[in-house]
């Protein structure tokens, strides 16, 4: 399947839904394995944040990885989870 900057946002979104659930809710987010410390929680918010930068950063120079970097397409909601990842792990930390 060839990925498309429609695709590869997609994908995208699941980050972002899990960068807010976590936000609202905490360590009981649905999205988030139960029992899990602070430390931990924080440590899967990065592991989204970074995905959000990954791939608002592809610029379409690897065949694999559309140009989304170039892309007019809205990024706003990707660019508030990565702010709202942020910010949660500074004030849990």
């Amino acid at each position: 399947m060839e990925m498309t900057v429609e695709k590869v946002l997609e994908i995208a979104d699941d980050s972002v839904a899990l960068i807010n659930d976590v936000n609202t809710n905490g360590a009981s987010s649905a999205y988030l394995p139960s029992g899990l410390s602070q430390s931990e929680v924080n440590d899967e918010i990065q592991r989204n944040v970074d995905h959000l930068e990954t791939v608002l950063a592809y610029d379409g120079s690897n065949p694999t990885k559309p140009d989304v970097a170039g892309s007019s397409d809205d990024k706003s909601s990707y660019t508030a989870a990565i702010t709202t990842g942020k910010n949660y792990i500074t004030a849990n930390s």
